[in-house]
């Protein structure tokens, strides 16, 4: 089994034992929704509220190893912790705080990526939301891919929706510009 799934599978057990909220989100979401590109890790967002973080970040390091020093402060501040899986595969996990995050968490669905793989992975729709308001190079061509393949099957006025208020909030409203009319392209 591919490396990436590997420690996937191996983080997605130790959620569901705890039965907390997640999602899998980054390239494996993108391989499942769009177009197929190469990744070193593993991104999910664990949906923690807010005062519980730091529970959770000590469950995750009791059982995984951090790739960096002072893992609890640096996980408190910026709601991530930089994690690497038993097989060494870096994992990113993000403390999500959000009504929309868990929103997303209540979206997500498994999806078998081989019949040894299957992962609970964000809505395309979500996706794009996220990778949108990320605004890096690289989210616009994943972005692109999932409208390509998905298309016709699209609750725009859901991201749109979602999307808005967050762009208000990040002062960026060239990010709906841009992706209006990017759907308009792809269609």
């Amino acid at each position: 089994m591919n490396y990436l799934f590997e420690a996937a599978l191996e983080i997605q057990s130790f959620l569901e034992k705890r039965e907390w909220p997640y999602y899998f989100i980054g390239a494996l979401a993108v391989l499942r929704w769009g177009e197929i590109r190469t990744t070193q890790d593993v991104d999910l967002t664990v949906f923690v509220g807010f005062g519980n973080e730091h529970d959770c970040i000590q469950a995750f390091l009791d059982k995984f190893e951090s790739r960096i020093p002072d893992a609890v402060d640096f996980a408190l501040k910026h709601r991530v912790m930089m994690l690497k899986a038993s097989n060494k595969t870096p994992v990113d996990v993000s403390l999500g705080g959000l009504p929309f995050e868990n929103e997303i968490a209540t979206r997500a669905s498994s999806y078998a990526f081989s019949d040894e793989c299957s992962l609970f992975t964000c809505s395309a729709e979500d996706l794009i939301v996220l990778k949108a308001v990320a605004d890096r190079t690289k989210d616009w061509v994943d972005i692109e891919g999932i409208l390509i393949r998905q298309n016709t099957q699209l609750d725009f006025d859901y991201i749109l929706d979602r999307l808005t208020p967050l762009c208000e909030l990040k002062e960026a409203p060239y990010i709906i510009e841009r992706l209006t009319k990017l759907i308009d392209e792809t269609k």
